[in-house]
């Protein structure tokens, strides 16, 4: 079991330490779950007001907050501070040493040195796997597919043919990376042709032969890059989807196919990003928001949660609703819905005395 000091805590969550007892502190919770030997998080004004019914002697709190006859670690970040805690005490899933005997490696493929490959991984032909990176249970990585050291994959992690990744990166339960586009043309225009054309729908009872159009780009992942537990990123249609260096993406998130993602950026569980969509660095989609294809972002924009995203906006730009406006347009929107609201019920309050002065000073032709 670990085991910290508060001195070691402070030093590494940069604290500010004022110790009242010797504490040896082996977990960390919120303050009602927590005993003697737990680091009470009490990073909110609830979670303060709880310490009152702790059992620990102890708490990480924000700086400025001073308990009396506790012993407080007070920090500028406590959030920050809480990702330092939780790095201490994380402990990695349990990995098997080297190859497990059901795994299967290509005699072509290639492996770095400490690689840990799990029961039933399959590596194809041609592909590398680099330096120190685990591979656990039931994992697939394509012909050529090259990763980068230091990887970590959970397990049922499918990765396509030609697929290139960065080091450092984490790939949770169900990933599936490079996979065919969802890109389809018909011989003659169709329904979705004509509207976008013409804004309505002429041709409605044709039979339209439907033909696939495959996809032979890959998918392109920077270093330092996690991507949540079933989440699917499409291969290019001739180029690559790419997904730049340090970028988060949640769990359930689908990028389609072509696209490029920048920098930086945070997805958020649920987001949809139709085929060559371009996002630019630090660019921020919240749960839910659903992007059309052939759309920019620019980069430091925050999309909000459920848009509906039709058209580009320029970097700093804070998007908001569906369909999708810049916030202060989408608030003045709000607004003007709520005075007409205002208007109606005026209306409907004079209506009576209306409709007996239209009747009075009615004329018959």
């Amino acid at each position: 079991m670990k085991s910290f000091t508060l001195e070691q805590i402070a030093k590494i969550t940069d604290g500010m330490l004022t110790k009242t007892a010797d504490v040896s502190i082996t977990k960390i919770a919120p303050p009602l779950l927590a005993d003697e030997h737990t680091l009470a998080l009490a990073l909110g004004e609830e979670e303060i007001e709880n310490l009152a019914k702790t059992k620990a002697h102890a708490a990480l709190v924000p700086l400025g907050v001073n308990i009396d006859g506790f012993s407080t670690i007070e920090v500028e970040r406590p959030r920050l501070a809480m990702m330092k805690l939780i790095t201490m005490f994380y402990e990695e899933p349990q990995t098997n040493e080297g190859i497990h005997p059901t795994a299967v490696v290509h005699p072509e493929a290639k492996l770095g040195e400490n690689v840990s490959l799990g029961p039933n991984v399959v590596v194809a032909k041609g592909a590398y796997v680099g330096d120190n990176t685990k591979i656990l249970a039931n994992c697939y990585i394509g012909n050529d597919a090259n990763i980068g050291s230091d990887c970590f994959f959970h397990p049922g992690v499918n990765v396509g043919d030609r697929v290139k990744i960065g080091n450092k990166c984490i790939f949770h339960h169900g990933v599936s990376l490079g996979a065919d586009g969802f890109s389809f043309v018909t011989e003659n225009p169709n329904n979705i042709e004509q509207a976008r054309k013409d804004g309505e729908i002429k041709d409605t009872g044709a039979e339209h032969v439907i033909f696939k159009i495959n996809s032979i780009g890959s998918v392109v992942i920077g270093n330092n890059v996690e991507v949540g537990a079933n989440a699917t990123i499409d291969r290019g249609t001739i180029e690559n989807t790419t997904i730049g260096d340090n970028t988060k993406i949640d769990n359930l998130v689908m990028i389609g196919h072509n696209c490029k993602i920048g920098k930086g950026c945070m997805i958020v569980s649920q987001v949809g990003i139709a085929g060559s969509c371009e996002i630019g660095d630090r660019v921020v989609l919240a749960g839910q928001a659903g992007l059309a294809d052939h759309i920019k972002i620019g980069s430091d924009s925050i999309i909000a949660a459920k848009a509906g995203v039709t058209k580009s906006f320029p970097e700093k730009s804070i998007v908001v609703g569906a369909p999708a406006a810049p916030r202060k347009e989408f608030i003045k929107q709000l607004k003007i819905m709520k005075d007409a609201g205002e208007l109606i019920k005026k209306f409907k309050k004079y209506e009576p005395l209306l409709s007996a002065f239209e009747s009075e000073h009615s004329t018959e032709v």
